[in-house]
């Protein structure tokens, strides 16, 4: 398949100082694209080049086999689509009125709608699941609401490409998830390119076909995002300090300063897992254990930089991994035990719990309802 765009030696900016230089890509129709990097690093330029709304100053993209340079606009406005994020609010506008702009490209000077038209509306509205919101007044939208009716207007103009700046960024967690499911579906059902600036690397990680990392104005890292997103990709575009990406569970984990004593959790099957956010969290040393390395704790234990005592596949726990684990638990103040019962493959971490009683540890068993109060006021006081 031919790339819809493709972008050769792209370097552009905006009173002769480049924002972005040497960009080679190409997409496709049907994939989804998220540009990620900082604030400042040319991911708004980049689409800016891309809509027509800033020349080149070097370079070319090619949109179907031919410049973009030379399309008129109304061919570009059948062709490609744009959704800001600036916040809109038409006054006097019904939803149907706004979002019936989109078909400009195919309307006469009057911009009178033929059934062709309604029907493009109508179906631009179910798509994105605001329907129902027809009849609204657009200024008394949510913001979710609102950016489901842009999107609305923007498939109205049915583009091949539709390009968006931060799609996501005044939504709640809802609204957020029900935008990027649309434009995922979008992408499948109308064979649409969609080409998205972000931020949020763990929504990029689920949704996108092709990740750009955009840093200093320049490519750093392209491909699918199981090729390209881990850990140290991630924490160099960002120059994160305290969090680090997780590959396997497509998250970034927060790590805090660790200046409190050591606890050692025992658990597995994910169990663990949020008892060392909240530990880490708290600002606790972390060591974990003994946990195979397939376990969602062992993975998220490695996020957050604690010690971990791991045992290889096809293999039952053996006596040197729990002699490694009590000596990392001599070391500890306490110790959590977060064991999953129903599975028989860690029971020999009993031996863990046998060891710190002798020791007199303070052992914590669940129930852990509110956590934080037990172990800071009652435990480490």
């Amino acid at each position: 398949m031919e790339p819809l765009i493709k972008i050769e030696n792209l370097t552009a900016g905006y009173e002769k100082k480049a924002i972005i230089s040497d960009i080679n890509l190409y997409f496709k129709s049907g994939q989804f694209v998220c540009l990620l990097g900082p604030n400042g690093a040319g991911k708004t330029t980049l689409l800016r080049v891309l809509s027509r709304h800033v020349r080149p100053m070097k370079g070319t993209v090619i949109l179907k086999g031919r410049s973009l340079q030379e399309f008129s606009q109304a061919e570009l406005a059948r062709i490609m689509a744009v959704v800001i994020t600036e916040r809109v609010s038409p006054p006097l506008f019904k939803v149907h009125q706004f979002v019936a702009l989109g078909r400009y490209p195919y309307t006469d000077f009057l911009g009178r709608l033929r059934p062709e038209d309604e029907y493009a509306v109508n179906r631009a509205l179910h798509a994105v699941g605001a329907a129902k919101l027809v009849n609204r007044e657009f200024s008394s939208l949510s913001d979710g609401e609102r950016q489901k009716v842009l999107l609305a207007r923007a498939l109205c103009q049915e583009p091949e490409v539709l390009f968006l700046d931060e799609p996501t960024s005044h939504l709640d967690l809802k609204h957020r998830i029900e935008v990027m499911s649309i434009l995922r579906q979008l992408c499948i059902d109308s064979n649409l390119l969609i080409v998205c600036a972000m931020h949020d690397v763990d929504l990029a990680a689920k949704v996108a076909d092709q990740v750009v990392f955009i840093k200093d104005g320049t490519v750093k890292v392209w491909g699918a995002p199981e090729e390209v997103l881990d850990p140290r990709s991630v924490s160099r575009l960002y120059d994160f300090e305290n969090a680090t990406f997780s590959t396997e569970l497509g998250s970034i984990e927060l790590r805090a300063s660790n200046n409190r004593a050591g606890i050692f959790v025992v658990g597995g099957g994910g169990k663990g897992a949020p008892i060392l956010r909240a530990l880490s969290r708290m600002g606790f040393s972390l060591v974990t254990g003994i946990l195979y390395e397939n376990d969602v704790d062992y993975f998220v234990a490695h996020s957050l930089s604690a010690t971990v005592i791991s045992q290889e596949l096809g293999r039952s726990i053996d006596e040197a991994k729990i002699q490694e684990a009590i000596h990392h638990l001599a070391g500890c103040y306490a110790l959590v035990d977060a064991r999953p019962r129903a599975i028989r493959a860690y029971d020999r971490n009993e031996a863990i719990l046998v060891h710190a009683r002798q020791l007199g540890m303070k052992i914590i068993e669940p129930p852990f309802n509110d956590l934080s109060s037990k172990l800071i006021k009652e435990t480490f006081s």
